[in-house]
């Protein structure tokens, strides 16, 4: 194992981690209960969603629309169960509420809507579209002499996209070092293996190319990610923070699986990951 930062004690170490295996349980019972919904993304985005919220943003969760609070645009929206899951454990909204996602009249839409109250910055699911709005994000933080800070989790899917280029430009031509990028790079998008899809690497090299600072890491060691994700600014250039994942981590059966990519566990199928999470395999 990594050796920790200074900044990650142990206990917080242990904190998180059984924090991320929380989110990743009422993921499957969330997807589940609806009987649709996105495990496979859901469950490698945890933990980089884990030391977001809980150890490295600044938010108030029962002063959601603090203007200083630090922004997070999901931009692969398909994964917002894991951010449900987050946003409830921090106080959000109760837990018993997750059991709601997709269901007719809840906010618990299968994609993100912007709903400040419950936690929710930017309403995506068109992928590509996130980094963008996360750019105009940060320049109103510079405009309004704001110091907080922007992160934006894409996939590596959406990379695809050329608006996400578009964006990526933008930030570095206006040297936004109050935004940070993040790529779940899982490896795996709804069509197959990304390579098969539409090759991205060398997928470091062409954000280097772009203009940003990038930071390879493993997205499921918590101490790693933290150390990425509080790593102090590089003046006027923003920050990529490329995580290498596990597509439906933590569940044996859906890791590295394109099936679960939009496919909900069945009865059983949530009952033995539930089993497996319980166990931490």
């Amino acid at each position: 194992m990594a050796k920790k930062p200074p900044s990650l004690s142990e206990d917080e170490f242990r904190s998180l981690a059984d924090k991320a295996r929380s989110i990743r349980r009422h993921v499957v019972e969330m997807l589940a209960e609806a009987g649709s919904g996105h495990p496979g993304g859901s469950l490698s985005a945890a933990d980089i969603i884990t030391v977001l919220f809980f150890h490295v943003m600044k938010h108030k969760p029962g002063n959601p629309a603090w203007k200083n609070r630090d922004r997070f645009i999901l931009s692969k929206g398909h994964a917002v169960p894991a951010l449900y899951a987050a946003l409830a454990e921090c106080g959000y909204f109760p837990a018993a509420e997750l059991k709601n996602l997709r269901k007719q009249g809840s906010f618990l839409e299968g994609h993100p809507l912007r709903d400040v109250a419950h936690g929710i910055e930017a309403t995506t699911g068109s992928l590509g579209q996130g980094l963008s709005f996360g750019v105009g994000v940060a320049l109103a933080a510079r405009l309004d002499r704001k110091r907080f800070h922007t992160y934006v989790l894409m996939g590596d899917g959406e990379q695809d996209s050329g608006q996400i280029w578009e964006a990526a430009m933008s930030a570095a031509h206006y040297k936004l070092d109050n935004l940070t990028g993040i790529i779940d790079r899982n490896r795996l998008q709804i069509d197959g293996a990304t390579e098969d899809v539409m090759r991205l690497e060398p997928l470091a090299k062409k954000w280097k190319a772009f203009g940003w600072r990038v930071t390879e890491t493993d997205g499921h060691h918590v101490p790693s990610l933290a150390a990425a994700l509080t790593m102090k600014k590089k003046k006027d250039t923003p920050h990529l923070v490329l995580a290498h994942t596990v597509k439906g981590k933590g569940v044996s059966f859906m890791e590295n699986v394109v099936h679960f990519h939009g496919v909900a566990p069945g009865p059983d199928e949530k009952q033995r990951a539930l089993e497996e999470l319980e166990r931490g395999s």
